[in-house]
């Protein structure tokens, strides 16, 4: 299912030794939705908003302050003129989908992604533009063959109307694999202090119960392009274990974690497996030995330094002070025990179509119309 969610998270599924870098643009129209601007345009690079607009305000504004360190002072002005194109643009294309789909009342929403991917160590290219109608594939752009892939009966008529058009798609392949990597790459000098920087992660061993999983959480690092995984004698496990997607953090780092099943591995053996995360720009790994000591779990644990402390209680304490403390000590343990339930810590919570040259954003007069 097409969703802005979904694409959001496509930025996250390549190697640590990648340097991925995007400049993607979302575009979203919608009809009898409460409480949403019937037209919303969000810029990003690296998946961290960089611009906003929205048929409310009618005005394209920074999301980063580094943003405004632009030589361009028509550049604001020229990107609003832009937004206020594709607003009246999708306005249309949605009437005319309402049509072709024969659904005229009703919720109904259209969105747009395009942008391109460029790897800082190889030099590829990768461009993309698609289109969803109410939650489902509508129209994508295939670089390959240079045509469009229609999912569905009713697409079909514009697939075919846009492959004729062999100008539109000459100045949409310049834009995206010419045009979209240079403005993605003046955006990274611009914010390189926040987008190239680099943050190593806190690594946690976490284990619910002695048969289960033990879970390798590493939270905090940036840029996303990371690896964490297991591997025994230094060879990298793929049986035993599951790893969990790269997640945002609500500080615009991320989160990932990756369990391994030890209720086969003998104590002894424990020493023999680490957990392993590689991040992109840093040579060395960091490594986590799975040692039981360095396990953070719910299971209770001895009260061996609870009876340390009341027989030393006993023989310095008066009997009135030895009965306080044996008090607080039972209280103590009490909560232990009511508290052994509780989870483990919860983890940390980004007609034609032509595309204006020399701007970072897409002027698209009839998008999707037939």
């Amino acid at each position: 299912m097409f969703s802005v969610l979904s694409l959001l998270l496509l930025a996250g599924a390549h190697s640590a030794t990648a340097r991925l870098h995007s400049l993607k643009y979302f575009n979203t129209a919608s009809s009898q939705v409460p409480n949403l601007p019937e037209f919303v345009s969000v810029g990003l690079v690296d998946d961290v908003p960089i611009t906003h607009f929205d048929s409310n305000t009618k005005k394209v504004q920074p999301k980063q302050d580094w943003m405004l360190n632009t030589d361009d002072a028509q550049y604001w002005e020229r990107q609003t003129q832009i937004a206020l194109g594709n607003q009246q643009s999708f306005k249309v294309s949605m009437e005319n989908l309402k049509e072709r789909f024969n659904r005229t009342g009703g919720v109904h929403i259209i969105q747009k992604m395009y942008g391109c991917e460029w790897d800082d160590e190889t030099g590829e290219v990768t461009g993309f533009r698609q289109y969803g109608y109410d939650g489902e594939d509508f129209l994508s752009w295939d670089q390959e063959t240079e045509t469009w892939i229609a999912p569905t009966s009713q697409s079909v008529i514009t697939k075919l109307k846009w492959d004729q058009n062999k100008a539109d798609l000459a100045q949409m392949k310049n834009y995206l694999l010419v045009e979209c990597p240079l403005w993605l790459k003046k955006y990274l000098e611009q914010g390189r202090s926040s987008l190239l920087r680099t943050e190593l992660p806190r690594i946690s061993l976490l284990q619910k119960s002695p048969s289960s999983p033990v879970t390798c959480h590493a939270t905090g690092f940036y840029p996303d392009s990371a690896m964490l995984f297991w591997r025994r004698d230094g060879e990298e496990l793929h049986e035993d274990v599951y790893r969990g997607e790269v997640l945002p953090n609500h500080d615009g780092t991320f989160q990932m974690s990756a369990e391994l099943k030890v209720s086969s591995i003998s104590p002894e053996d424990w020493r023999r497996y680490e957990c392993v995360f590689q991040i992109s720009g840093v040579e060395e790994d960091i490594v986590t030995k799975l040692d039981e000591d360095s396990v953070q779990s719910n299971r209770e644990k001895p009260i061996s330094v609870t009876t340390i402390i009341i027989n030393h209680a006993a023989w310095v304490l008066p009997t009135l002070a030895l009965i306080i403390v044996l008090a607080v000590i039972g209280l103590i343990v009490y909560k232990k025990k009511k508290a052994q339930c509780t989870s483990l810590p919860v983890k940390d919570p980004g007609s034609s179509q032509p595309l204006r040259s020399g701007d970072g954003g897409s002027n698209s007069p009839s998008e999707t119309s037939s």
